[in-house]
């Protein structure tokens, strides 16, 4: 339990964001408490043994890395090892095909554009249109760590008005309807507007394009690494240099209120209380609004993805026979993500129905990291692969959800099964218990676990990351002079960055103590 009555500092909540924070605010020798409701911090960002007797640390929520800082990780000392994978994607084509993107060889590459599409066109396009979203994230990326810029001031860094145009103003479709012609790769394209957000392509609220802006900017080049370790080995670095700064980590505790005067802040769980002059809330909006004993935001958040964790005794052999196994599910294995499949799934999901073929995206961590297996299940040929499904909104599962879930699953891999020469059922490995290791997570199972709102992997609905009428200095303000809001629902939160935890930080730090 806490060490003492009052803190300059207390979070809510231990995920990797409230460690940011907490190691920013001990460094700068701040009193800090953190607590946390589960057993252990991380949060989502987590790796953990998922299968009885199968010795494999799985990313069990969240995959990989690209939006977290150097600037963070070199100002706290973090000891973290992100690793590039060379196949960026493959996407088999339904026909026996696939394009593969080999960042190492942009020659295969083209030839791989033009087995799938016909015609070398399709890939000068990809280039051009790369190039455009890269030089957007060199200009953006960094400002995720200053001040919330205004909006004329975000649109003048970007400096490219056909740039701003088409992914800050108009619906990202009519952008890669404009650059390119194939379904196919249209799709591809697309996926990235859709990760962990229920939208279409041209959705007026443009929710869409600010899913797909916070995907192609990290680090400046829009490049996804693979954390070495897992997930965890991030957030276990992140706790160590809380901790070493001097910070307070209580686990197993849930905050069950917090009081504020603008001035001074009181914290409560079951048995005890802490006072703070500040308080921030690694949770997501809706919680913190409970916790004030205020009315939650509108609209409700809603998650619209399927998780399946999954341990193979080898990777399923694809349907294209021109790509190994081990490079088409090196880098993100596209499924059914065609520009028009993810059409039809999502007008199926809005109309409450569960997509006949639902899209879906698998990763294949081991590939990149074997550290994440025992010695003994590398060394067999064993692989950890996370499929992360689309458009299946939480409402999917309120009517029944065991049979939607079932259902879904069920489509899913059979979606997936279409593209392998091989079921991948027959694939996986089995338990200590005898049974496949096969872990499957739906929206409500989700925020009932993690507690991400209606499912929802970034709290809310992605913001700009520019200033609005309603964001403060950091994006991190609430309408109490001392609550911050330090998580993925912050403006500029969403992802395993840390960016929100260090605004909240700097916010703190320019503040009175």
């Amino acid at each position: 339990m806490p060490e003492r009555p009052s803190y300059d500092v207390v979070i809510v909540g231990g995920g990797h964001n409230g460690l940011v924070a907490a190691a920013y605010l001990a460094r700068a020798g701040r009193s800090v408490l953190v607590l946390e409701r589960l057993p252990r911090v991380g949060g989502a960002a987590v790796s953990a043994p998922v299968f009885p007797g199968v010795d494999a640390r799985l990313s069990r929520y969240s995959y990989l890395v690209s939006l977290l800082p150097r600037r963070i990780v070199d100002d706290l000392g973090l000891r973290i090892t992100l690793r590039r994978r060379r196949i960026s994607s493959y996407t088999p084509d339904g026909r026996g095909a696939g394009l593969l993107v080999d960042e190492a060889d942009a020659e295969r590459t083209r030839a791989s554009f033009a087995r799938v599409t016909g015609s070398e066109r399709e890939f000068e396009a990809w280039r051009r249109f790369y190039a455009m979203t890269r030089r957007v994230a060199e200009r953006v990326f960094p400002t995720l760590t200053e001040p919330l810029p205004t909006r004329t001031e975000l649109r003048r860094r970007v400096a490219e008005p056909a740039a701003w145009e088409a992914l800050f103003e108009r619906p990202l479709g009519e952008a890669v309807e404009a650059a390119f012609a194939d379904d196919l790769v249209r799709g591809v394209v697309l996926t990235d507007a859709l990760i962990g957000t229920f939208s279409h392509a041209h959705d007026p609220s443009l929710r869409q394009n600010r899913c797909f802006l916070y995907h192609v900017i990290g680090g400046g080049t829009g490049e996804w690494r693979v954390p070495v370790g897992g997930m965890g080995a991030v957030t276990g670095a992140l706790a160590a240099a809380a901790r070493s700064a001097g910070a307070e980590i209580v686990t197993g505790c849930e905050v069950t209120g917090v009081a504020t005067d603008g001035r001074r802040a009181e914290v409560s769980w079951d048995g005890g209380r802490a006072g703070a002059r500040y308080v921030l809330v690694n949770a997501a909006p809706r919680t913190l609004a409970g916790l004030l004993g205020e009315a939650p935001p509108e609209p409700a958040a809603e998650g619209a993805q399927l998780k399946v964790n999954m341990v193979l005794r080898r990777l399923p052999r694809p349907a294209d026979p021109a790509v190994r196994p081990e490079e088409a599910f090196a880098g993100t294995f596209h499924v059914g993500e065609s520009y028009g499949e993810l059409a039809t799934a999502y007008r199926q999901a809005a109309a409450g129905r569960v997509p006949e073929a639902p899209p879906c995206e698998l990763y294949c961590h081991s590939l990149t990291d074997p550290s994440i297996l025992s010695p003994a299940l590398a060394a067999s040929g064993h692989h950890t692969v996370t499929l992360f499904g689309l458009h299946a909104p939480a409402r999917l599962f309120a009517a029944d959800p065991a049979g939607a879930k079932a259902a879904l699953l069920k489509a899913v891999l059979a979606r997936l099964d279409a593209v392998l020469a091989e079921p991948v059922e027959g694939c996986l490995a089995t338990d200590a218990e005898g049974r496949p290791c096969l872990e499957a997570k739906t929206p409500p199972e989700l925020e009932a676990e993690v507690g991400l709102p209606g499912g929802h992997i970034f709290h809310a609905d992605l913001a700009w990351p520019h200033a609005t009428e309603a964001t403060g200095r950091w994006g991190v303000e609430t309408r109490h002079a001392n609550v911050l809001l330090c998580g993925a629902g912050a403006v500029r939160g969403g992802g395993v960055s840390g960016v929100p935890g260090h605004n909240a930080a700097m916010s703190v730090l320019e503040r009175p103590v």
